[in-house]
């Protein structure tokens, strides 16, 4: 099964590269490495800020992670134009 079939099949739809806030690239290619940076957890558009156990609880946490992982596949894919090219993270 390919990536883009095994994310739809669970309903994650990746989000286009997001514009960078600061002096900084989202992915810099070199050969066959990418190097990916300046990523932020966001809810409803809107930077997702707290700290894990002071100001929001464990799944709150995971859903800020998850919500990290996903933009950065969204900006590998971009990077790479298939995800199933990626061989090793």
């Amino acid at each position: 099964m390919s990536v883009s079939a095994r994310l739809a099949a669970l309903g994650i739809t990746l989000p286009p590269v997001a514009v960078p806030a600061a002096a900084y690239v989202p992915f810099v290619r070199t050969g066959n490495l990418v190097f990916l940076s300046g990523h932020i957890a966001k809810k409803d558009g809107k930077p997702w800020v707290g700290q894990l156990g002071l100001t929001m609880g464990t799944e709150e946490g995971q859903a800020a992670a998850r919500a990290v992982a996903v933009d950065l596949l969204g900006t590998l894919q971009a990077a790479v134009g298939d995800l199933d090219r990626v061989r090793r993270i």
